[in-house]
């Protein structure tokens, strides 16, 4: 009973933290959300080979044939220790789970005309920052995986999965496993153009739209 009234005024928290402006965006500076000299330039962003945005996603076991939602970012350089990931502006995080290779943050953002929009930072390693908290593009929100948790999980996952969604991610119910995992995304549901952008925004196509170099 504890640990579900803890959950419930942790999730009230989060709505009503979400409702003040000053915690979601003071401001609308957009950045890449990796480590470079210049963090508002389109070229320093290097993808995987599959990890372009739309891209048609072979069926695996238990998971059907979709359309990428989001972009693969490689690492910027050849740090295997503590190469850190960014938010891309304010914002709040609303949902996280730290439970493996599959470790993902949520963050809710506003644009200046008050609609609101989220980013997925996943397959992320050393999170720093927890449900509730107002995050920074200049400070770190994780890191890339290093080379003892790549030969753990395996070399497929240097790299992290980026996502901007237009529609609020779904609510979910937290997990033993993952008890402030409050919401997932559309990753697995986009079969088709039309439902990809209903969804999504094209992630570089959305930097070039808001970076100010």
């Amino acid at each position: 009973m504890q640990c579900k009234l803890f959950k419930f005024i942790l999730l009230t928290i989060i709505l009503v933290s979400l409702s003040f402006d000053y915690c979601i965006c003071q401001n609308f500076d957009i950045l890449l959300p990796i480590t470079d000299i210049n963090r508002a330039s389109i070229p320093s962003i290097q993808l995987t080979p599959i990890g372009a945005f739309g891209l048609s996603r072979k069926a695996r076991p238990g998971v059907p044939k979709h359309l990428h939602t989001g972009i693969d970012i490689k690492r910027p350089i050849e740090n295997y220790t503590d190469e850190p990931i960014f938010a891309i502006t304010t914002g709040v995080v609303i949902s996280m789970r730290n439970d493996g290779p599959y470790a993902q943050i949520i963050i809710e953002h506003k644009f200046k005309n008050e609609d609101r929009f989220w980013t997925v930072y996943e397959h992320v390693s050393g999170i720093r920052v927890f449900v509730g908290d107002s995050v920074s593009p200049l400070e770190p929100i994780a890191r890339f995986m290093n080379r003892q948790e790549l030969n753990r999980y395996g070399w497929q996952f240097d790299h992290f999965h980026f996502e901007i969604l237009k529609v609020a991610p779904r609510p979910l119910k937290p997990k033993a496993k993952t008890p402030y995992r409050f919401f997932r995304t559309y990753n697995l549901e986009c079969y088709n153009q039309s439902d990809l952008y209903r969804y999504y925004f094209d992630p570089i196509k959305f930097f070039e739209n808001h970076l100010h170099e």
